[in-house]
């Protein structure tokens, strides 16, 4: 018996339902705090040391490095019971879609920064950084986290047996209640 199953097994049955029931969701939300983890350390990284004067520039390319690990992670672990695309397929959609959340992700610190100037001299260093997290590592990512979630679950990962916007048949059904 596995550590999760052990785990689960402790519940309340209840409780024990509701988490399975929504257990694509805990996984991909694991998968988003994980790479909440890498954005937050790679974006820090870049904007205190090459990229101090471009805060907006080491955002995206922090995104984009936990987009990578992301998608590695949703197709392996979060929705492997998902699919029925080629795999090139399905990555340029994960990569299009992700685009969309860097732009939303984004949005907010570009609107904190330049429309709201918050950022020094007009106001003080500890504001500056207050509100870029604020506006960029919260807003921006929860912005971002609840599109993907839905994209993601729309047209990079649809249930199999469901069928594609343009009608063809997802693939073979699985019955979920057996995958793990």
């Amino acid at each position: 018996m596995t550590l999760v199953r052990k785990v689960l097994a402790l519940l309340p049955v209840p409780l024990r339902k509701l988490l399975f029931r929504h257990r694509e969701l805990l996984k991909f939300l694991t998968v988003g705090g994980t790479t909440f983890l890498v954005t937050t350390g790679v974006n820090y990284a870049l904007k205190f040391t090459v990229l101090t004067a471009k805060p907006v520039t080491a955002l995206i390319v922090a995104t984009i490095v936990a987009t990578i690990v992301s998608y590695v992670l949703n197709r392996e672990w979060s929705f492997r019971t998902r699919g029925g695309r080629e795999r090139h397929h399905e990555a340029a959609l994960f990569f299009l879609i992700s685009g969309v959340g860097i732009v939303l992700n984004s949005v907010p610190l570009g609107v904190s920064r330049y429309l709201l100037h918050l950022e020094t001299p007009e106001v003080s260093l500890a504001v500056q950084e207050v509100a870029d997290f604020l506006s960029s590592m919260i807003i921006g990512t929860l912005v971002a986290t609840a599109f993907r979630w839905w994209a993601f679950r729309r047209w990079v990962f649809p249930l199999r047996g469901e069928r594609f916007p343009d009608g063809r048949a997802t693939g073979p059904e699985v019955d979920l209640g057996e995958a793990a």
